[in-house]
């Protein structure tokens, strides 16, 4: 069974009669996810929240926007500025544009759930093995999610299907970026580009040898590894015998 086989197969076990909602940002991953659910349990069945801020560009919100036209899903847009405002009006803690990038992360997180309590759907997560392994993802925000359909792919290969199936080239084309701030992209904020991570993870996954590659970036990817470790995980309970 090939790569989009096996996750369509894992998609309609996980959601059987229930409808999908998809949070819509103009990016690959997202995309993607859209594209195998309406694969996997037709395009009436999809649903695609877009929530854009004042942080996207207008080209983002336009490669989501033609996304949703070539898949034909029902699709809602909530610009989440006049909720993020009321956190920040309402708080002095959102004084860092991480603290508020989160904060729109766990909007939009809220508001996919809302509409999965709406309907009694189930939420699809974006994330992919690259960004889980880093921790590139907000705690409580897009990690929560109640199926992750892709978290088995490194980017690259979040790429190589994306363009199997026909996803936009407008998509495949842009650099990806979660838009939580002005000016943001993943690889700079990561401080390495997806192909250096990729090679790295896949070769820490393989206890492959790493002299290839450069020792400050192989530092990076195992400190990101590290302290993120508590973001994969349930937080620890207390027994009590």
């Amino acid at each position: 069974m090939d790569t989009k086989q096996h996750i369509i197969s894992f998609l309609k076990e996980h959601l059987a009669d229930k409808p999908a909602i998809i949070g819509i940002s103009g990016g690959i991953d997202s995309a993607l996810v859209a594209t195998l659910a309406v694969a996997t349990v037709g395009k009436e069945r999809v649903h695609g929240i877009l929530m854009p801020s004042d942080t996207n560009t207008s080209e983002e919100t336009a490669r989501a926007n033609e996304l949703v036209s070539q898949l034909g899903v029902e699709t809602y847009t909530i610009p989440i500025d006049p909720i993020v405002s009321t956190f920040t009006g309402a708080a002095p803690f959102f004084d860092m544009p991480l603290a508020v990038g989160n904060m729109k992360a766990r909007v939009r997180m809220t508001l996919l759930y809302a509409k999965a309590n709406q309907i009694g759907g189930l939420v699809l997560g974006t994330g992919n093995k690259t960004e889980l392994l880093l921790g590139y993802f907000t705690k409580y925000g897009d990690a929560g999610v109640d199926v992750l359909p892709i978290a088995s792919l490194y980017k690259h290969e979040v790429r190589a299907l994306a363009k199997e199936m026909g996803v936009p080239q407008s998509i495949l084309d842009a650099a990806p970026t979660a838009g939580l701030w002005a000016g943001q992209t993943d690889e700079q904020e990561l401080g390495m580009t997806y192909h250096d991570a990729d090679a790295i993870l896949h070769a820490l996954e393989k206890d492959a040898p790493l002299e290839e590659f450069d020792e400050e970036t192989i530092a990076q990817v195992e400190a990101r590894m590290h302290n993120s470790e508590h973001k994969r995980y349930l937080p620890p309970i207390c027994e009590l015998t």
